[in-house]
This record gives structure tokens, sequence and C-alpha cells, in this order.
């Protein structure tokens, strides 16, 4: 007859460490945790030992499962005990499950910080131990933690926003077997208590009116009401979105657009600093009619020295004038859409090491977590503006 040898998981332990040195804790960690002791607090939550028949007894062991924990070692599998009838889980691992948690939280934190994955992989090497391994997969994976939350923020209640600012930048983003530049629709505002926030957010095909369209619809829905003033640039969906969605809430064309299309009509770059300097103080005049008057007589000078600026300057120029309807103290912060541009800067930097975003979520995805960093940021920060002035 054939005699079952049961193998000591202690001597298993032992055999490792002596065989592996210390490259051999991985695996007799593991082996150490499947010994009596290792087992006890199962049966402690029992009250009862195997096979033991009591009335104290709290529930009944139901074989093993297997849970994957990292460690400094790196990733260990350990072998725990399941109990029907009783909600048990070895406090001995909480901490290794704590672990995890903390690495998926740093993934994702680094993530969104536009750290790359091969960084992300050196980083929790270091921290964790070497024999971790980590695929873009699974960065991308612990990244998606952030986007119940992110969504929560994006589809969050608006109300009264007296100035409204919309701004586009692109990513290159792999689309249906193709990379293309995806615009990013940003929505920036001003509160009626004078608080700056980020109005909302969107990854698109293109500035298109139908996408424009259906982003200042979803704000709208979302109870962006009050609004005073649009100011952006001149892009063609846009104008059109706006128009059909806010057709009654003025329009400011963006001074700095305005300047620099200006000297765009201008053939002679010695000229070019010249007309920028005679547009600002255009713009500078204290009122509307101050403004106008300057205006006149730029477009009298530049019929002399640059034939093609004047008549463009007197149809688009104008459409920068809209801010003299609104208090003074006001009108620094409205006159351009610099603010948007400032921030479009700060993604510029994470969003450049992703270099090309997989897909329009990831994109989506990271912004958005930036934005809401930044709305966080401007909540908690001073008034922006004082609308009691």
């Amino acid at each position: 007859m054939a005699m079952r040898v049961e193998t000591d998981p202690l001597e298993a332990a032992y055999a490792a460490l002596l065989t592996q040195g210390l490259e051999g804790a991985g695996e007799a960690l593991p082996a150490s945790w499947s010994t009596k002791p290792g087992r006890s607090s199962g049966h402690t939550n029992l009250q009862a030992q195997p096979y033991e028949r009591s009335e104290e007894r709290a529930g009944h062991a139901n074989g093993f499962k297997p849970k994957r924990v990292v460690t400094r070692l790196g990733e260990v599998t350990f072998e725990v005990p399941q109990v029907r009838d009783s909600r048990f889980y070895p406090s001995a691992l909480d901490k290794g499950v704590r672990t995890e948690q903390a690495v998926n939280l740093a993934l994702a934190e680094m993530y969104v910080q536009g750290v790359s994955t091969r960084k992300v992989i050196t980083v929790l090497q270091s921290l964790v131990g070497p024999e971790i391994a980590l695929s873009s997969a699974q960065v991308s994976r612990a990244a998606a933690t952030l986007d119940v939350g992110l969504q929560a923020w994006r589809e969050r209640p608006l109300g009264e926003t007296l100035y409204v600012f919309l701004d586009a930048r692109y990513e290159r983003v792999r689309t249906e077997g193709q990379i293309i530049d995806c615009a990013v629709l940003v929505a920036t505002g001003v509160t009626a208590e004078g608080h700056r926030r980020v109005l909302g957010v969107s990854v698109e095909l293109s500035e298109a009116e139908v996408h424009w369209r259906g982003f200042l619809e979803s704000l709208v829905q979302r109870g962006l009401c009050g609004v005073k003033l649009i100011v952006s640039d001149n892009h063609a969906g846009l104008k059109a979105a706006r128009r059909a969605v806010l057709p009654s809430v003025p329009w400011q064309h963006c001074q700095f657009h305005l300047q620099q299309n200006a000297q765009a009509q201008v053939a002679r770059l010695e000229q070019r600093s010249l007309v920028g300097q005679r547009i600002r103080a255009i713009f500078n005049a204290p009122d509307q009619i101050e403004a106008q008057r300057l205006l006149d007589q730029a477009i009298d000078q530049w019929r002399k020295d640059a034939p093609k600026l004047p008549a463009w300057a007197e149809e688009n120029l104008p459409e920068g004038f809209a801010v003299f309807n609104y208090p003074p103290a006001h009108r620094t912060r409205l006159r351009t859409t610099n603010s948007l541009e400032r921030i479009n800067r700060e993604l510029k930097r994470p969003t450049r090491v992703a270099s090309i975003f997989p897909n329009s979520a990831s994109c989506l995805r990271l912004v958005s977590a930036l934005l809401a960093e930044c709305d966080e940021e401007w909540m908690s920060g001073k008034i922006y503006l004082n609308l009691n002035h």
C-alpha cells in the first residue's frame, strides 16, 4: 500500500532560504504562511478547531483562495482560508492589501503628473522591490480608478456664471487605427461670488460646430445660467455654436488674438511691432468712444503704410470693444482668454510625456484630473474678480 508523505511547509520555507538566501524569501514567505500559526487566525475566527463539533462554532472552513499581494519582495501569492457564514480576512495580510492599494494610487497619481510608464515602473521597483513587473496596461488600469470621480466632477451641477471663457487645444490620439489631432474643448468662468471655476472639458474629433454645440449644450443642461459675456477667439465652429446655444449673450473677441491677426496682415516685419503697439493703445482707451477715435486715426495712417490692414481692422477690431460695456475694474480680466492659455500651458507639460494617447478616454482622463485639481485650487484661493466694484 502506498504511503502518503506530508511535506512540512515550514521545512520548505527553510529549504528555500538555505538554498537561495534572501532571494528565496519570496518563496519562503507564502510557504511559512501555510503552517499552523499562519492559519490559526481562521480557526480563531471560527471558534473551533478543524473537525471539532462545538455549539460555539461560528462557521465552516471552505478551502483556500489564492491572493496576490504586492510586497517589497515583489508579488507574492498566499493561500487565504475561506470561511462560510462568516466575514473573515487574515489581519496579517491587511498591510499587504494596503500596500497594493497604495501602489495603485501611486500609479494613478504618477499618471496624472505625466510620468512615463517606464519611469513609473522604475520608481515602483525601487520602492516595492525589483521583482515587481508592471505593464502599460496595468498603469492604465490603475489610472482608470480615477474615472468615477472625474466623471462626477465633469457632470456636477453648475449655477450662475457671469463671465465664460472658451478655448481649445489639440492632442494626438489614436482613433480607429490612425493617429489624429483631437480637440480638447475647455470652458472656465467667473461665478456670481467672484470665484474662477473650470466649467467643463470634452475631447472631440475637431472644433466643428457640432462638437462645440454639444459641449455648450451640456453646460446649459448642467445649470449654466446668468451669463453676461462670452470671451473666446473667432473660430468658425465655435462662433456658430455660440450663436445657436447662447444667442443673446454678448461676445468679446480675445484682444490678444486680434492683435496677432492684425500683425499677420502686415508684410514688413519692422512694421508689425508698431502695429501691435498702436492696437494696444486702442484697446487701453478709457472708453469705447475714445477707442473708436483712435481706431479711425490708425486706419487713416495704415492706408499709406499697410494697404491690406485698414479694411481688415475696420471690420474686426471693433469685436474687441465689447469689454468697454463692463465695469473698468473687470476689463483687465475680460479682455483676453490669457487665463485659459495659461491652463493650456499647464496641460501641455504632462500631456507632452504621453505624446500619443491610446484613445480619447485616456486623454479625457488626464486633462480632467489636471483641470479638477486646478478647479479645487481656484475655489480655495482668493477671489478672482471683485464684483462689488
